[in-house]
This record gives structure tokens, C-alpha cells and sequence, in this order.
């Protein structure tokens, strides 16, 4: 473990802590470092938030060694104040009465969104954490080479030519937590993105007459165009045929509809004993009703992959159920469910709070977040 009173050190943690990216050991040297702090950090309610932000960079200076503004980039050391100067607030409070200043501890409530991670599952059942893994080649499969890209991304390219073809399909899984999203590249160029809570499996190559993927929770696809070789996405009730197109299928299970939405090109869906071909714009929705197509709200459907919450006169627990997955919280509703639909647009990488703060502003909704807990009441 670095030595918590390395500038460089502290900043670079602060901005992890900053971007929800670091580490539950990452995390307890940073709390370390904080805790240096505990007999300078007294919170004066006659003291402006600017005025405290100024003293707490002359503490971060002075604590980490920092002898000048050149040492490190000014705004990782303001972003190191400012996390800073949340977790005394969080963990601070002075009460005056009369003269008297009495100290209570209390718990900071909020959670950070979620950030790439991801389990990469081999052939082998080896298991690889890809946000602990470090850039560069992972394993090989077969005649595929499997690498982290500089971006952070995963990748599969053909092997050297000298390599042997192998005669059976070797199958890899990549896995998202709660709390997780991850992008990688397939054998065929094919793009994935994979939501929170979601899996994919898929052949480290492709050699046969056929793409065929499995997947379940939520996956955004740009398929590599190949006409001698469909490309179909397996989920537990349907079957999605494509040659090359822009779609998402969304099918945590969870859900009562699965959902299919189709960007770019053509797209065949069968499910329920029923085959729909559906157009860009549309979406093909299969439930206990069966398999239909409606016109698609595409900026809501692909929000997540472009890093945003939309939603369009969306229920409350449909809401939940999509802030849950993400900042991997328990959801608990107390008295009756709001009926009203909720309109609106926040990025994902804002912490909970101000993602509920917007929906109480509608006065229908009001919430308590207890730890990882967020309590929803009328």
C-alpha cells in the first residue's frame, strides 16, 4: 500500500473516490488519510462554504507535503478538497447552543453511481476481475487473443496465423454486477455493451454458419455486417435474427416485457410462437400478452449506453428498478405505490441523491436513504 501522504497519491485517490472507481482497499487509504485530518477539521456553522474550501487546500498542502500549486494539477488537489470537505460535513456536525458546541456523528447518505466492472469467465472456469486486470493481454482461447484495450475495454482478435484452428467452439462469459456496466469487442468486430446486472456468452471465435450469443439483463449491440452469417441473440423466451444493425434487448428478469428496440437496420424476433420483423423506430415488446411491436422512444431505450437516466411518463417502481441495478441498492416502499408517470433526464453518474431529489420535485414521491437502503413514501 502507497504511503497516504504522497501528493501525487492523494489526489489520484481523491479522484477515484470523485469518479466512484476506487477500490474497497483504495477506499480505507484514502479514510486513513482523512483521518489525519481529525483534529484540524472542526466545522464552524459561522463559516462560509468558500472560506472552508480555502482552509481545507492550505490542510490538504500542508498534510500531503505540498509545497507548491506546480507539485500536482490544481484540480485534482480542489477535488481532493471538495471530497474532502464532504466527508467532514457527512461525518461532522456542531449544534450551537448558547456557546456551547456539541459534536454528533452522523452518516453521510448518499451512494455513488456505478462504474465499468466486470467478470470475465474462460472456457476453463478461470475467472478474471476486468477493472482489476491491467491493460494489455489476458489470456489466449483457442486462436484467440484476448486483450484489455488502453480504453479499458475488452477485446478478441485472431491469434497468430501459426496457431492451429480449433475444431470446437470455445464459449466465454462476461458478467456485470449490480452497480457495473462493460463494454467489449467479439471475434467479428460486433460491439457490445452490457447494462448492470447483465451477462453475455459468446464464441471466442466464429466459425461456423451462425453468430449465436446468449445473454440476459439488459445489452446494447452494433453488429458487424456478414451476410453468409446471421447474428442471433438468445435470451430465456426469445430469439433475436439480425446481418447487421444497431439494437438494444432488454430482458432482466424482473421485468414483465422483454424489449427489442431497433436503431439502425432490420431486425426478426421470435417469441411466444410469434415471429415480428421490425423496422428502426420500432420496438418489439414480449409478454404474457404475447409479442408486439410499438413505436420505440429511442433515447430512453439506449439512455443507459450514452450515460443517462431518461424517462418518459415512467411508473415509480419501473424507476426504481433501473436506480437499483445501478448504484445496487435495496428499494423499499412504505404506504401506496404513486401512480403518476415521472418525466425527466439525469446522468448516471451523479450520485442517488440528486437523482431522487429531481423526482421529489414533482411533490408525488419522497425518499430516505438509509445506507444502501433508499426508502420511497408518497
Amino acid at each position: 500500500m502507497n504511503q497516504p501522504n504522497n501528493p501525487d497519491r492523494i489526489n489520484l485517490l481523491a479522484q477515484k473516490w470523485q469518479e466512484g472507481t476506487i477500490t474497497a482497499e483504495e477506499r480505507e487509504e484514502f479514510e486513513k488519510w482523512y483521518n489525519n485530518f481529525d483534529n484540524s477539521l472542526e466545522i464552524n456553522s459561522d463559516e462560509s462554504q468558500t472560506a472552508m474550501e480555502q482552509r481545507l487546500y492550505s490542510l490538504i498542502a500542508q498534510k500531503g507535503n505540498i509545497r507548491t500549486k506546480q507539485t500536482i494539477k490544481w484540480p485534482r488537489l480542489a477535488a481532493a478538497a471538495s471530497i474532502l470537505l464532504c466527508l467532514s460535513i457527512g461525518s461532522y456536525y456542531y449544534i450551537r447552543q448558547g456557546e456551547v458546541k456539541q459534536a454528533a456523528k452522523v452518516i453521510n447518505q448518499d451512494v455513488s453511481p456505478g462504474s465499468n466492472k466486470a467478470t470475465l469467465t474462460l472456457s476453463n472456469g478461470q475467472q478474471i476481475s476486468l477493472n482489476d486486470a491491467g491493460n494489455g493481454p489476458l489470456a489466449v482461447q483457442g486462436n484467440t487473443n484476448i486483450t484489455k484495450t488502453s480504453d479499458g475495454n475488452l477485446a478478441y482478435e485472431p491469434a497468430d496465423k501459426h496457431t492451429p484452428v480449433s475444431a470446437s467452439i470455445i464459449y466465454n462469459t462476461v458478467t456485470t454486477p449490480l452497480g457495473g456496466q462493460y463494454h467489449l469487442s467479439l471475434a467479428d468486430g460486433s460491439e457490445v455493451w452490457l447494462n448492470a446486472g447483465s451477462s453475455i456468452k459468446y464464441p471466442t471465435s466464429f466459425n461456423g454458419t451462425e453468430r449465436k450469443v446468449e445473454i440476459t439483463g439488459e445489452v446494447y449491440f452494433e453488429i458487424a455486417h456478414n451476410a453468409a452469417k446471421p447474428f442471433r441473440v438468445l435470451t430465456s423466451q426469445q430469439v433475436v435474427e439480425v446481418l447487421g444493425t444497431h439494437f438494444n434487448v432488454n430482458a432482466y428478469l424482473d421485468e414483465t416485457d422483454i424489449k427489442t428496440t431497433l436503431l439502425e437496420g432490420s431486425v426478426k424476433v421470435t417469441g411466444s410462437n410469434n415471429t415480428k420483423i421490425i423496422q428502426p423506430g420500432e420496438q418489439a415488446v414480449l409478454n404474457s400478452n404475447g409479442l408486439n411491436v410499438t413505436k420505440a422512444d429511442l433515447e430512453e431505450a439506449v439512455a443507459w449506453k450514452n450515460g443517462e437516466f431518461r424517462f418518459n411518463d415512467e411508473k415509480i417502481g419501473s424507476i426504481m428498478r433501473k436506480l437499483s441495478r445501478w448504484y445496487d441498492i435495496e428499494v423499499t416502499f412504505k404506504g401506496p405505490v404513486p401512480e403518476e408517470g415521472f418525466n425527466g433526464k439525469i446522468s448516471r453518474y451523479k450520485n442517488i441523491s440528486q437523482a431522487l431529489k429531481m423526482l421529489e420535485k414533482t411533490k408525488a414521491v419522497h425518499f430516505q436513504i438509509e445506507g444502501k437502503k433508499v426508502v420511497v413514501t408518497q
